[in-house]
């Protein structure tokens, strides 16, 4: 209630980053209270849920073996599948930019790839490149290269017929045109590609090593320990894995923020 309370003062301040940093930790906070306040007030089975002080403690003892599973699932495979699919995607969409043929013909495959469900490719792929961190690479380069190519190719198409015109007039050359005018109206949604992905990319890195790894890793971790009523152990990957996706998610907006400061959606932010 007092969270409430002062959530309440809060917006009706005028907004700055201090507010806007404040108002989801208060949020938060609360929310964490009252799960820790109805798990003591209804004696709740660590089996079924454990409490925050119960996985945080559990945290606490176990930072050697959650740093072997981050380096192994995060690092290793999802990153490296993030990076692979997002820079040849961003490669193959100025190949299709350049070629009706292939925009023709490779896109609607790509949004028919895109539709695939995790849970079918993630196997195959798993058999094919082995057990190892390279599957799980492979898993996530899969899931994120078409989002990453459609929102490429889309945001080199919105650039105006008379914005390339006035380029020409200028003289210049298509690497130009592409450079100063393309790429530039293009940013906003290859920025979007990205933070998709990177959601995407710890989802499928996660969900592939469920499917086989070896004795580390965070999808390792979270089947072992369900398997042996380890709760506290399975909330502690999950919080890793979501705290993970946010640092990555808020860097790239920071960094869009800098790139795109010109943009309409940009000004005026704290």
């Amino acid at each position: 209630m007092v969270a409430w309370w002062l959530n309440t003062k809060l917006s009706r301040l005028p907004p700055s980053r201090t507010i806007k940093i404040a108002s989801p930790l208060l949020f938060g906070s609360a929310l964490i209270l009252l799960w820790e306040a109805a798990i003591a007030s209804f004696k709740v089975s660590p089996v079924i849920l454990p409490a925050p002080s119960t996985v945080f403690v559990r945290m606490i003892n176990s930072v050697p073996t959650l740093w072997i599973d981050f380096v192994q699932t995060v690092i290793k495979g999802a990153m490296s599948g993030y990076l692979i699919g997002c820079l040849s995607a961003f490669a193959i969409a100025l190949m299709v930019d350049n070629s009706k043929f292939l925009e023709r013909g490779l896109l609607p495959i790509g949004n028919f790839m895109a539709a695939l469900p995790i849970i079918g490719t993630a196997p195959i792929l798993v058999m094919w490149f082995g057990f190892d961190w390279q599957s799980k690479a492979a898993v996530v380069t899969v899931m994120v290269f078409f989002p990453m190519l459609i929102n490429t190719v889309q945001g080199l198409q919105m650039s105006d017929k008379i914005q390339r015109d006035l380029m020409k007039t200028y003289n210049a050359s298509a690497w130009q045109t592409l450079t100063k005018l393309r790429l530039a109206t293009a940013m906003p949604f290859i920025f979007n590609g990205l933070k998709i992905c990177s959601t995407l990319a710890l989802i499928g890195a996660i969900v592939a090593e469920f499917f086989g790894s070896p004795i580390k890793g965070m999808g390792f971790r979270i089947t072992t320990e369900v398997g042996r009523f380890a709760l506290d152990m399975v909330w502690a990957e999950i919080t890793i894995a979501a705290l993970t996706g946010s640092i990555l998610y808020g860097g790239i907006v920071l960094i869009e923020r800098r790139i795109t400061f010109w943009h309409p959606s940009q000004r005026g932010r704290a």
